[in-house]
């Protein structure tokens, strides 16, 4: 039988035909080797069938600092034995100021002593047992193995029980997990031949070179001709890399922003400084509306004030839109519209305020628009709102849309996003009607979940600003839509620095 292994393959085989079973660790020194070559070398061979590999476990001991400073005096249960031999009894409160104990030692001690049977406690008091007293006298495992390895040495719980120190004496006493001891299970493992390979050694071997990739000294010596590449594996696990990826939530904020573009739709943009007048008061919003006091509405102080559009007709057929319904057939708010509240600058609280200012500036044919950016509301800081946060507006201006066009349109919007199941629940928004709110179903949380409002803009809104088709519009988070996709609890996480979060998100999904 002849078969091609590698130079450290073969020296392995010849060794284990040399010696018979051994350690990999003592393989490894008696070949020169280092240990990790032994061990890929023999697991290879074992794979083949040339090789049987055994494991052997075993304890390896050594002492902890805290160990080091009970070598002299022993442990805190041996000091408490003593000194109950001495007096015969003591109060547990007298033991810290008799044995120089700390409290904490002298709790410690209380279970090891009693338990062994060497101390019997009624109340506080404690008396030393005759079978304390004996056990003065005999070797203390644990006092015997701190004073072994107290020149820090490592010794396997043979070792011990070679030399007279019971291990699992020490267990008992203090648990797998001692304060005083540091002990690790480990194995022995052991390689030896198998028929087969001891067949093959006494055949011959065949060894060549295996290299993992083709380099230039390789083509230079024509060396190239006689190793042997490695093949890979690519089921394998690999370490984890972690290379410059963009934001998950940038990454959600670019798949909506495909996904509507894929749909037909032209991206509207504006500042987030945004004048009350597109706001609020283009949507027919009244300039009494709980939404625009101080406590609900970012205002900016540096300008203050934004100069209503040039048009002055588009302005008047708003302020008739908001006090007497203008030619809407509406009756309007019934108050006095006042400019100057129109003129105060804010931080947008809607992304609607770009939709409806593309609308005004082409009011008629077919369109479909959108927006996509943040906005800024007062909101209280938890768990599912932040002051700032991320919204995509749309609308579509179209003589033949109609409510059915709306839905289908979000449905197809949230299939590209992956959910196939929602539904819309009749809602109130001031410048819609008919109005709806969008749910959609998580089948990891089984759960629904709000996603924003939508609905047809009502003639106040669409009339003033020279629309004659009807308008459908919509206003959907997408923080909260990112949270779902991430499985996220927290809305705050998506904007936290936490590293560990952000290399596991993956590029794709």
């Amino acid at each position: 039988m002849s078969i091609e292994l590698t130079p450290e393959q073969a020296r392995l085989l010849a060794e284990l035909a040399n010696g018979g079973e051994a350690r990999i660790p003592d393989l490894a020194a008696r070949l020169s080797l280092d240990q990790a070559q032994v061990a890929a070398a023999a697991t290879l061979l074992a794979q083949a069938g040339l090789v049987t590999l055994r494991e052997e476990p075993y304890s390896e001991w050594s002492i902890t600092d805290v160990g080091r400073g009970f070598v002299e005096a022993g442990p805190p249960e041996w000091r408490v034995l003593h000194l109950l031999a001495e007096r015969g009894s003591a109060t547990l409160g007298d033991l810290p100021a008799l044995t120089g104990l700390d409290v904490k030692d002298v709790g410690q001690s209380i279970r090891p002593v009693t338990a062994l049977g060497w101390v019997e406690k009624s109340g506080t008091d404690l008396q030393v047992t005759p079978a304390g007293r004996a056990a003065i006298s005999a070797v203390y495992p644990p006092l015997a193995a701190l004073e072994r390895l107290a020149d820090g040495e490592r010794l396997t719980g043979t070792a011990l029980q070679a030399e007279g120190i019971d291990p699992g004496a020490i267990i008992a006493i203090y648990g797998p997990k001692s304060r005083y001891f540091d002990i690790r299970e480990k194995v022995h493992r052991y390689a030896a031949l198998t028929e087969a390979g001891r067949s093959l050694a006494q055949s011959g071997v065949q060894a060549r070179r295996e290299v993992t990739q083709l380099t230039p000294e390789l083509l230079a010596s024509g060396e190239w001709r006689e190793v042997r590449f490695k093949p890979y594996d690519i089921s394998l696990a690999t370490e984890p890399r972690h290379p410059g990826k963009r934001h998950p939530l940038q990454l959600v904020i670019d798949r909506v922003r495909r996904a509507f573009l894929e749909m037909g739709f032209e991206e509207a943009s504006s500042s987030w400084v945004e004048s009350s007048f597109w706001d609020f008061d283009a949507l027919f919003q009244p300039q009494d509306h709980p939404a625009r006091e101080m406590q609900d509405t970012f205002y900016v102080s540096r300008p203050e004030r934004t100069p209503l559009p040039a048009d002055a007709e588009l302005v008047a057929r708003v302020r008739a839109a908001h006090e007497d319904g203008g030619g809407t057939g509406s009756a309007g708010w019934q108050y006095r519209w006042d400019p100057r509240k129109a003129e105060k600058n804010i931080l947008r609280t809607h992304t609607t305020a770009t939709t409806i200012r593309a609308l005004a500036a082409e009011p008629t044919g077919a369109r479909k628009v959108f927006c996509l950016g943040k906005v800024f509301r007062r909101e209280a800081i938890d768990y599912k709102h932040l002051p700032i946060f991320i919204q995509v507006d749309g609308i579509i201006l179209d003589e033949r849309a109609s409510f059915s066009s709306l839905l289908g349109t979000l449905g197809a919007f949230y299939e590209r996003m992956g959910f196939s199941k929602y539904y819309f629940r009749p809602g109130f928004f001031p410048y819609t009607e008919p109005s709806v709110e969008v749910y959609i179903w998580h089948e990891e949380k089984q759960d629904w979940f709000e996603m924003g409002g939508a609905g047809i803009f009502r003639p106040e809104v669409t009339e003033p600003l020279g629309c004659t088709s009807p308008v459908l519009a919509w206003g959907l988070g997408i923080d909260r839509l990112a949270m779902l996709l991430y499985d996220l609890k927290d809305i705050r996480d998506l904007y936290l620095a936490d590293t560990e979060w952000l290399k596991g998100v993956p590029r794709c999904r």
